[in-house]
């Protein structure tokens, strides 16, 4: 065989093998995106809680996560809920939580119970907003969110219900 026939034979063995490489590549990065997503979706459920405003009643569901599990802990709390931004609503806690395992941060939507870890609050979203970087999802008003949606300052209770 010819040296250049056979260097045309190895150079084209080389191209189908980086075609091959980078399309098994593709695919991979294709399914572990789509599984992010998922997660993102479908999150565990830890405990229904309720978020009593002034004689009227939000009721809540806690994630399975470090960071849902560490706010279960604190329960029950009495909070007083401070306007940030006309969006969210705010308050420190007695204590840090946990970050273990938390997403950099998140796009928040009407609704989110969340922990901001550089401040150590936290917040409940009245409104949606861009991402927001070290923002940690902690759970999700299911219903009653007009009583979180006055502007404060709102003495609220918060317990587990389940």
């Amino acid at each position: 065989m010819k040296k250049s026939t056979l260097t045309s034979m190895q150079n084209a063995h080389r191209r189908t093998s980086l075609r091959l490489l980078l399309a098994g590549l593709l695919v991979v990065t294709q399914s572990a995106m789509a599984g992010d997503n998922d997660r993102r979706d479908v999150q565990e459920t830890l405990m229904k809680i309720e978020i009593v405003v002034d004689g009227e009643t939000a009721t809540a569901t806690l994630f399975d996560t470090p960071t849902g599990r560490d706010f279960a802990l604190l329960l029950p709390l009495s909070l007083t809920l401070e306007d940030y931004a006309e969006i969210e609503r705010i308050s420190n806690l007695p204590r840090r939580l946990s970050t273990a395992q938390a997403p950099d941060g998140m796009t928040p939507e009407a609704g989110d119970i969340t922990f901001y870890a550089p401040w150590g609050n936290l917040a409940i979203f009245v409104q949606g907003r861009s991402y927001a970087r070290s923002l940690i999802p902690v759970g999700k008003v299911d219903s009653g969110l007009p009583a979180l949606q006055r502007h404060g300052p709102l003495s609220v209770q918060i317990r587990a219900t389940d």
